[in-house]
């Protein structure tokens, strides 16, 4: 399928089969990668334009596609977007690497002939931590390397797993499709929408100068996949204020970037004062977007069902790496916490771009490819459940994970791009726009869709967490 037919098939799966053509320029590979990176970033962040345009040709009234606004995408543009957190620059300097020096992969004693790595995922301190006291070794590569070589890769993933810590064996395409909890997922689409329970439908208010105009999102999400969704929506007018937890550890230089066309509050949802403040902005919520382990909110009364009832007629719209189900018993991975980095490795896709570069070392995706594309199908499913709500009512969950994003992403099938040249900054200042973080000037990719008469757009820079009031 072509990028433009695979939005399509997108939007046709959270019932929008009548939404615009989207008009792809063009062609594969732009990114170094022996999969379709590049369609998979023009399909998505194309396929939330889309849903957009029938959001606002619902609150127009204009009956058609042929009546609505033409949307458009650049290949290369939005294969930049896929990695846009790399090229923000604070003043002219680019963001300091949120990559911990002991994070990534190493080698164990099964051997690199029996895929015998681990990688681990210590860019936040009680994780980095945690897997230090765990190797009882010094915060060094090479005392670290030394306290894995004599480990079983998955013997370690699982005993950092029940210590809360975040590491994953290395697996093939065919290991992890024989693993229980990849069985469980096998079939599940990259996208779901659930009717949580009824609710009278809360139609729009009639023509908007922006397709989202006046819809309140409120964004508990952080790092790069949830952020991303709730900026896709504030990128077509959207009122998104994020909402930080002030004792849970963040990344500013990704917010710089993700945080575009945002407010954002801090809330601790430890203390009743907290859980009041979060129960008084749901209340004015269209849709609500977390990204918290599946049962985390729900520990706090936020759970979708309990969100639901607080403000019938809400979308709830849900992140996760591995799913929110799975086998009963030890095999089951529901609610396993996981990254990008660490969901490309466990479920293969870092062997098999290693296999098709002929080495045999672990080789990651050319940029966080399962965040990005599932940070833009969350927000077009909570798009997609949004104007469902308006015409038939109903309170409506959303679910999106890493692992199912990961499954769609190889069933477009494989090219030969590994030698492509990777782009450089140089190559993509023309795609950049000015914007702040806070006081300080920066420079950031602007949006890649294109709306031919409501152009997105951040109306605002990015706000350090805890800056704005916890108020709409």
């Amino acid at each position: 399928m072509t990028p433009a037919e695979i939005a399509a098939d997108l939007c046709a799966r959270v019932g929008l089969a009548d939404a615009a053509p989207l008009a792809v320029t063009g062609t594969e590979p732009i990114l170094p990668s022996s999969f379709r990176v590049d369609a998979a970033a023009a399909a998505t962040i194309g396929a939330v334009a889309l849903a957009a345009e029938a959001i606002w040709r619902a609150r127009t009234a204009k009956a058609g596609a042929s009546a609505g606004q033409g949307v458009s995408i650049d290949l290369r543009h939005a294969a930049a977007e896929f990695r846009s957190e790399r090229w923000l620059r604070i003043g002219d300097e680019p963001p300091r690497d949120p990559w911990d020096p002991i994070a990534g992969a190493y080698p164990t004693r099964d051997g690199p002939a029996d895929l015998g790595w681990v990688r681990l995922h210590t860019n936040f301190p009680h994780h980095r931590d945690g897997i230090l006291k765990l190797l009882a070794c010094e915060p060094t590569r090479e005392a670290v390397a030394a306290a894995l070589r004599p480990r079983r890769a998955e013997d370690f993933e699982t005993e950092a797993w029940h210590a809360g810590m975040c590491v994953s064996a290395y697996r093939s395409f065919a290991q992890w499709d024989a693993h229980p909890h990849a069985q469980a997922l096998a079939g599940l689409p990259p996208l779901r929408l659930e009717r949580l329970r009824d609710a009278p439908p809360r139609p729009f208010t009639p023509n908007p100068t922006r397709p989202l105009a006046g819809l309140r999102v409120l964004d508990l999400t952080r790092v790069i996949a949830g952020p991303v969704a709730t900026r896709a929506l504030a990128a077509h007018g959207a009122e998104v204020l994020t909402v930080a937890s002030p004792t849970i550890p963040n990344l500013p230089t990704l917010i710089a970037d993700t945080g575009r066309g945002k407010r954002a509050c801090a809330i601790d949802l430890e203390t009743e004062t907290g859980r009041a403040a979060l129960r008084a902005l749901v209340e004015g919520a269209d849709i609500f977007v977390q990204s918290y382990r599946p049962g985390a909110l729900a520990r706090h009364g936020f759970g979708p069902a309990q969100v639901a009832a607080m403000r019938p007629g809400i979308i709830v719209a849900t992140l996760s790496a591995y799913g929110e189900s799975g086998p009963h018993g030890a095999e089951s991975w529901a609610g396993k916490r996981g990254f990008d980095s660490l969901v490309q490795t466990a479920t293969g896709f870092n062997h098999a771009e290693a296999e098709a570069a002929g080495t045999t070392t672990p080789k990651p995706l050319p940029c966080q490819a399962l965040d990005h594309a599932s940070g833009y199908l969350l927000a077009l499913a909570a798009l997609a459940a949004r104007l469902r709500q308006s015409r038939e009512g109903g309170s409506w969950k959303v679910s999106v994970s890493l692992a199912t994003t990961g499954n769609w992403l190889r069933s477009l099938g494989r090219i030969d791009g590994l030698a492509t040249p990777d782009p450089t900054f140089d190559s993509i200042t023309d795609l950049l726009e000015p914007s702040t973080f806070g006081p300080a000037p920066t420079r950031a990719l602007r949006h890649a869709a294109s709306l031919s008469e409501t152009p997105p757009h951040w109306s605002r820079g990015a706000s350090p967490l805890g800056s704005d009031p916890a108020s709409w």
